[in-house]
């Protein structure tokens, strides 16, 4: 994935990451595989809370599980790692100091613990006056809810995702939370974007500046249509599986072998549907004939085409249906996804060594640029695994900032 011979988009960025669990890391693995240089701080003796998320873990030369679970694994390559304690004076200290050799500082501690340990946004303005600071929180630094603490399956619930994810209540469904940590990961992709707007800003203006990041904030954000619906209607979206509120049919059909997504985005691949699926009468149907008309009679529609698609298997369709130009494919396992031939075709799984030796396979990243493209150099650290070259590193840039001044 990492060419050698071409600059990273991020090269010469130095980021000082205090984050744990997955929103902040997130991000700073994005950067970081954009050639920025990320200096994980963590806890001595545990580490990033994720550390011990498992198992699974990779297991030590001893055999027993090591410092590196899958859940860390996910959002940590290409950081270097060094313990310190935040809560000792000489924490404090190094951490002030490797700040002020830093363009970004990302945390999520609750607000104000930072600022309580003399290491908030005004006490590193002191020896970085243009940081780019970006603070993730549960809710934000304002608000009723400031001083909770925030979880992405809490704020799944409490942001409204997963009141309309499931089944409906009429087919026995409760509220079912997505199966990933989706509210951290899009944060994460948020506070990417943030920190590199602010970035641009500061190297047109030379100011810094703080960046206020809720987990709430950013669920609320990407409700999108179903929160936009109500906007305009008032009425509360509800549960309804997988169909869409907009667009019919545009679901998961089963079929006499196996499931697949249908979906279709205009009338006239409705026709050609129709048509495949060997039931081209529906599409002279009036109560189907416009998408809208669709939509309001989606459980007739669903019924018909149900029945249509028992005729033969999942894996068929999707070749007739592909073949005649319908959006359609099978509901994949993941390790159906991960072998996948279009999977390795666009390096969405990626080979990685550990310093042991170990060949760790990891998720790539989807990114795919021409002139700077992202790197995979370094694998998930172990905990304070780069201690001594962070340390000479940053007494290097010291002594030369002293003879300069």
């Amino acid at each position: 994935m990492s060419e050698c011979n071409k600059s990273a988009s991020l090269d010469g960025l130095r980021i000082l990451d205090l984050s744990r669990i997955l929103a902040g890391p997130t991000c700073t693995q994005l950067l970081a595989d954009l050639g920025a240089d990320v200096i994980k701080v963590e806890r001595p003796g545990v580490g990033d809370d994720t550390r011990s998320w498992g198992p699974p873990f990779v297991p030590n030369a001893d055999g027993n599980d090591g410092d590196l679970s899958a859940y860390f694994l996910s959002a940590n390559r290409n950081k270097r790692s060094i313990a310190i304690d935040l809560t000792s004076e000489a924490g404090v200290v190094l951490v002030k100091r490797l700040a002020a050799i830093s363009d970004v500082v990302i945390e999520n501690y609750k607000p104000g613990d930072l600022a309580r340990r003399g290491l908030g946004y005004e006490d590193i303005r002191k020896v970085k006056p243009d940081i780019v600071w970006c603070a993730i929180s549960g809710f934000g630094q304002t608000g009723p809810y400031a001083e909770r603490t925030g979880y992405d399956f809490l704020v799944q619930a409490m942001g409204g995702i997963m009141s309309i994810t499931g089944e409906s209540d009429a087919a026995g469904g409760r509220p079912v939370k997505v199966g990933v940590g989706i509210a951290d990961v899009m944060c994460g992709m948020y506070a990417t974007v943030g920190i590199l707007a602010a970035l641009r800003h500061r190297d047109r203006s030379g100011e810094g500046q703080y960046i206020d990041l809720a987990l709430y904030d950013a669920q609320v954000a990407w409700l999108i249509n179903a929160a936009t619906n109500h906007l305009v209607t008032s009425k509360v979206p509800g549960r309804i599986g997988n169909r869409h509120p907009n667009i019919a049919p545009y679901q998961t059909f089963a079929t006499s072998a196996g499931d697949i997504a249908i979906a279709i985005g205009n009338d006239q691949q409705f026709i050609r549907f129709c048509a495949t699926i060997g039931v081209p009468e529906l599409a002279d149907d009036q109560r189907f004939r416009r998408n809208r008309d669709r939509v309001v009679n989606i459980d007739a529609l669903d019924e018909l085409v149900t029945d249509a698609l028992q005729a033969d298997t999942a894996v068929n369709w999707e070749r007739r249906l592909v073949a005649a130009e319908i959006p359609a494919g099978r509901v994949a396992t993941i390790d159906q996804v991960i072998s996948n031939p279009h999977t390795i075709a666009r390096e969405m799984v990626v080979e990685i060594q550990t310093q042991g030796g170990k060949q760790l396979r990891l998720l790539g990243n989807p990114l795919k640029m021409s002139g700077t493209p992202v790197r995979l150099d370094r694998p998930p650290p172990h905990l304070d695994e780069d201690r001594a070259q962070i340390l000479h590193e940053l007494a290097e840039l010291e002594a030369a900032k002293g003879v300069l001044d």
